[in-house]
């Protein structure tokens, strides 16, 4: 006959074994932050969407760290690619305690945030800041995953000159951090090319209508337009070029080179027009990685990646590598793994300089032919 008395003892024993589990789980909160509303709200969707991506795939390995069951969480927020919006959230963040913070995309958003988390010791990594600045302001915090401006507009200036042999090039810029510094970088490396800048204008992030501008340039008939800015500018730039008889070169960084151009272009996009380039891109050997990455991404989501996707992934894979190095998601005992840290991404092998740039960055040249981002070369 069976003791209904061990029937209680037994449930208080299961119960306490469920609770002691329960307590050794711990809640680990990662931030993404972007643009994912206003003008470039599909790049900032587009980046917070690798950062799921790598969070489930982190909670279906079943992570422990310090012997402790570990669930991600990520925290998602829009700082819509405004500074002060932008260091609105990094408070809210910090007096979150986020352990760490993947993010954000636009140099003029990351720069004013990163002296805020620098301040609490909350690493950021950027999966697509390239202004030179951000990592020049000597944070120990600061990260990024990508080539940086001075790389960037340097790549494109020599293209310019030395394959394209073009002589002369108008420069416009939107006067925002990363449009201004990669104006700036590829005038600088067009020059010393032998390349002459005939006019240089500015603009605005908000602005759709360059005829006045380009009517100024027309008279200069340049083989380049240079356009430091982003897609949502470029896009309406290469429709009202079109209209004005403008057949130069298009040129611009990794802001315009998205899948969205030639939508935002219309009719105004002739083959082989334009050419930019991407701060990041992988060399044959690896590219395995990243298509099946890309893959999985138009599975999951129905569409083809946008641009910063892979990076941010990789970013926030990253971090989380320097997590289980340290045994640990304390930013103080993380944060020296992750400096140091060698980290094969999707994107190629991801190790910092003692600023936080990411050691050898490639760059990725593109045009468009047939509405589609045809890729011209990876170099560095």
């Amino acid at each position: 006959m069976r003791n209904s008395k061990l029937i209680p003892l037994a449930a208080a024993i299961a119960l306490s074994f469920a609770g002691s589990a329960f307590a050794q789980e711990q809640v680990v909160k990662i931030a993404h932050v972007g643009p994912i509303t206003g003008p470039i709200g599909h790049i900032g969707k587009d980046n917070e969407n690798g950062a799921k991506m790598a969070i489930e795939e982190l909670n279906a390995q079943g992570i422990t760290l310090d012997g402790k069951k570990t669930k991600f969480v990520l925290v998602s927020e829009d700082d819509a690619s405004d500074p002060k919006q932008a260091t609105a959230v990094a408070q809210k963040l910090v007096d979150a305690k986020v352990a760490g913070v993947i993010g954000h995309v636009n140099s003029g958003a990351s720069i004013p945030a990163s002296k805020i988390y620098y301040d609490a010791g909350i690493p950021q990594i950027s999966p697509s800041t390239t202004s030179a600045k951000y990592t020049q302001q000597g944070y120990n915090t600061t990260f990024r995953v990508v080539a940086n401006d001075s790389q960037l507009g340097g790549a494109l200036g020599r293209y310019a000159a030395k394959t394209l042999h073009a002589k002369t090039a108008a420069v416009i810029d939107d006067r925002t951090a990363y449009g201004q510094g990669l104006a700036e970088e590829f005038t600088k490396a067009a020059k010393a090319a032998g390349m002459t800048i005939v006019a240089t204008q500015y603009t605005n992030d908000k602005a759709t209508d360059f005829n006045a501008i380009l009517t100024s340039f027309k008279t200069k008939k340049p083989d380049v337009v240079f356009f430091g800015g982003l897609d949502a500018g470029g896009g309406p730039m290469l429709r009202q070029m079109k209209q004005l008889g403008i057949k130069a070169k298009y040129m611009g960084g990794d802001a315009i080179c998205t899948s969205d151009l030639p939508k935002l272009a219309g009719d105004g996009m002739s083959n082989d027009q334009v050419i930019c380039a991407e701060a990041g891109g992988v060399e044959e050997s690896a590219r395995k990685g990243l298509e099946d990455f890309k893959a999985a991404y138009k599975k999951k989501y129905g569409q083809d990646v946008v641009i910063y996707a892979p990076y941010t992934y990789d970013a926030l894979m990253t971090m989380a590598d320097a997590m289980q190095k340290a045994k640990s998601a304390d930013p103080k005992k993380y944060l020296p793994e992750l400096a140091k840290i060698h980290h094969k991404g999707v994107t190629g092998m991801i190790s910092f300089d003692p600023k936080g740039d990411i050691k050898d960055g490639t760059i990725t040249l593109y045009t468009y032919r047939d509405g589609q981002r045809t890729q011209l070369a990876v170099t560095k």
